[in-house]
């Protein structure tokens, strides 16, 4: 193997990138459009442009990988996860073309890749399934005499790939032909496979995984267990290793189930196989815990940095390793795990997991001190857009106790600033840091039950908000400024809909008298801080642009990230809002693939009025009022910007 082409992009590109390097081996990278100027473009031995901006124009396309291959010079194909990975054609292609595939055969790939072949091969060897229906016939009869064959609530998930997508919860029967509908079209779009399943739905389980690893010559062994169960939108954000649920006999058992079912399919390479834990009640102490096969991911997962800190491992030497045709480099006996890790998925998306797109204005990455890793493609003037996964990177944090662990990965996206667009980097420190988590009580709910309390935590003080204003009101110093001014600057700045009245006396060299109200206080700026009445923040600001509703700012204070919006020069007749309150925008970049709402009809607040695809999921926008529909500026298909109008309301 001397030329590795990574048939994907991002983070996972520079990972595979990483390790290739330091074994030697040269890199091909493959770009969209959308990634010309991309890290991992950049760092790779040599790059090859796909053409196209969406996924189905670059990244998922057979012939165009197979070009890069060929132009480039490579040798052997890695698919890093997600795109082409589970793709068993794509494997095949790669095969037939002459070149090392780095990963499991077409043909486990196949039996393993669907969740209907999985559950199916595990039943034959006695790895524990959910009841279900798993067969050829997608008939939308066929899954309502399915349905209440197994009863509900149920799941409805999609066969092929994973992440979360095409996934539904039902809870009633009149509820199934909308989920099989949503999730079929989901499920398309993300995988170009439209087949679904359904099994008795888990409740209140925890979602814990097993990593395998199997070689040619018939050796098979698991690298332990993650628990996954902090999870939105069925994909998860926080993962550990190990789980606080899982006991030694316990973690026996589920290897034991895992390397079955790997040996079954003729499994060579890494894996994942998922489990539900539904744990025993603590009333009957006695009862054990039962698990569930979910499916195996036939790919290296997003979270194995967890596994590799535990382990002490790189999962993608062994990868290259085991493709080379090499044994494993260890026995089961052989392997250890020491301490405990935790990851954490940085995403482009705010407190309510709406996604965002845009350009990274700041970013710095918190110290990377020992036993911390952040897995990333991001740089100051990176393009988040909307054709791919709104995951940003990972944060992994390794210590000898779980505790220790919590604190330093707590601290670390603390100290981290991706300015420019919302993420959920000060959501994930809460969820950290919540005591249901803290006492490893976090099951898959765990968000469904605490999400409101946790953004609660994220409102700021109101000393955050107001270094906030100062730091972006004299965001650029020009030399006036560090003179004394005898009057005091009418300031007016909106956050969370709440105006902030001020006026601000310069004193110069950056020294302010500040009067909110009947309170005076005294603060300095100076640049990266701002200190108020002696207390100093950290602080970050960038500008997000302007409207007629005023100039918006992205600040980080301390810990906290704030968007206000610069009124100081806005009518405050535009600032009530009427205009607004008729008017209903888009939220993020995406795709319109459902439109509900019809001009003169009238709506109900909470109704379904669009479905808009971004980022590899589908989202609905629902009415914000009663009242009838005036307008509605947009169509089915159509390409929709953050904050463009996309239905009024008459008044």
């Amino acid at each position: 193997m001397k030329k590795l082409l990574i048939a994907n992009r991002g983070e996972i590109a520079r990972r595979v990138i990483r390790t290739a390097h330091a074994m030697g081996i040269e890199t091909a990278a493959v770009f969209s459009e959308a990634d010309a100027r991309a890290l991992h473009v950049r760092e790779a031995t040599t790059a090859f442009a796909l053409g196209g901006t969406s996924s189905a124009d670059s990244y998922l396309r057979i012939d165009g990988l197979l070009d890069a291959a060929r132009v480039t010079g490579a040798d052997s194909v890695h698919p890093g996860y997600g795109f082409l990975s589970e793709n068993a054609e794509f494997a095949q292609a790669v095969i037939d073309a002459g070149l090392t595939w780095v990963g499991p055969s077409p043909a486990a790939i196949r039996a393993l890749g669907s969740k209907s072949a999985a559950k199916a091969l595990a039943l034959q060897h006695g790895v524990p399934v959910l009841p279900g229906y798993f067969g050829a016939n997608q008939s939308d009869a066929t899954f309502m005499a399915e349905a209440e064959r197994v009863g509900f609530p149920l799941m409805v998930k999609a066969v092929a790939g994973g992440g979360g997508r095409g996934m539904r919860l039902v809870k009633r029967l009149e509820d199934l032909l909308a989920a099989l509908k949503s999730a079929r079209s989901e499920a398309l779009a993300g995988f170009g496979h439209g087949d679904l399943l359904i099994e008795r739905a888990v409740l209140r389980p925890r979602h814990v995984e097993v990593q395998v690893f199997a070689d040619a010559h018939g050796h098979c062994v698991h690298l332990g267990e993650r628990d996954c169960s902090v999870q939105r939108r069925h994909q998860k954000i926080i993962e550990e290793a190990p789980s606080p649920a899982v006991s030694p006999v316990l973690r026996e058992e589920l290897g034991r189930c895992a390397v079955a079912l790997a040996q079954a399919a003729g499994y060579v390479g890494a894996g994942t196989v998922e489990f539900l834990l539904e744990e025993a009640d603590a009333v009957e102490a006695t009862t054990p815990a039962r698990f569930f096969l979910m499916e195996m991911n036939t790919r290296l997962q997003v979270e194995h940095p967890v596994t590799e800190m535990l382990t002490g491992l790189d999962l993608v030497e062994w990868q290259i390793r085991v493709a080379r045709g090499e044994p494993l480099p260890l026995r089961q006996d052989q392997i250890t795990f020491n301490g405990h890790a935790i990851e954490v998925r940085l995403c482009a998306e705010d407190e309510h997991f709406t996604p965002h797109t845009g350009a990274v204005q700041a970013f710095q990455p918190p110290p990377l001190i020992p036993g911390l890793r952040f897995d990333h493609a991001l740089e100051t003037g990176s393009e988040i857009t909307p054709h791919y996964d709104a995951m940003l990177g990972k944060l992994i944090a390794h210590a000898p106790t779980r505790a220790e662990a919590i604190q330093h990965l707590a601290h670390a996206l603390d100290a981290t600033t991706v300015l420019g667009l919302p993420t959920n980097r000060a959501f994930l420190a809460a969820c950290l840091r919540h005591p249901v988590f803290g006492a490893g009580d976090a099951r898959i709910p765990f968000l469904a039950e605490h999400g409101d309390a946790l953004r609660e935590q994220l409102q700021p003080p109101p000393e955050a908000v107001l270094a906030g204003v100062l730091a972006a009101t004299f965001h650029a110093l020009i030399p006036a400024t560090a003179l004394p001014c005898p009057f005091a600057r009418p300031l007016r700045w909106q956050h969370a809909g709440h105006t902030l009245e001020l006026a601000v006396l310069e004193h110069g060299q950056g020294v302010l008298s500040v009067t909110a109200g009947e309170r005076v206080v005294q603060a300095r700026v100076a640049q990266g801080s701002v200190s108020i009445d002696g207390w100093a923040w950290r602080v970050n600001a960038v500008s997000l642009g302007g409207d007629l509703d005023g100039h918006h700012w992205q600040i980080q204070a301390g810990a906290y990230t704030l968007t206000l919006r610069d009124l100081s020069h806005t009518p405050r007749e535009r600032e009530c809002g009427a205009a607004a309150a008729r008017e209903l925008r888009a939220p993020f970049n995406g795709k319109l693939v459902a439109v509900h709402a019809q001009a003169g009809a009238d709506v109900q607040k909470g109704a379904a009025l669009f479905v808009i695809e971004s980022m590899k999921l589908e989202h609905q926008i629902i009415s914000p009022r009663d009242g009838r529909v005036d307008a509605v500026p947009v169509a089915s298909g159509q390409q929709v910007a953050p904050g463009q109008i996309i239905v009024t309301f008459e008044k």
